[in-house]
């Protein structure tokens, strides 16, 4: 993993211990939450591909967005969007 990817990683977990975990109930509509989602997609697929997916997952995480299980892909797709 590049240095970039292990940065924002470390970005996001300080984020996950010291802010995500003092809201009063979750409030993300997807399993896993946007946080972990991006870690992941991150460390899967690097900073730029992986902060794409992430981008993505965030602006979809909405009231008009039913959610669920949504967990990041082995592949980076091809094409307009990360997602159908």
């Amino acid at each position: 993993m590049s240095a970039a990817s292990r940065g924002l990683v470390r970005v996001i977990r300080v984020y996950q211990r010291d802010v995500s975990h003092r809201k009063p109930a979750p409030t993300c509509r997807f399993t896993p939450t946007c946080s972990e989602y991006a870690a992941q997609a991150i460390e899967k697929h690097g900073a730029v591909k992986g902060g794409w997916l992430a981008t993505w997952r965030i602006l979809r995480c909405n009231p008009l967005v039913p959610g669920g299980f949504d967990p990041v892909p082995d592949h980076f797709p091809q094409g307009r969007h990360p997602h159908p």
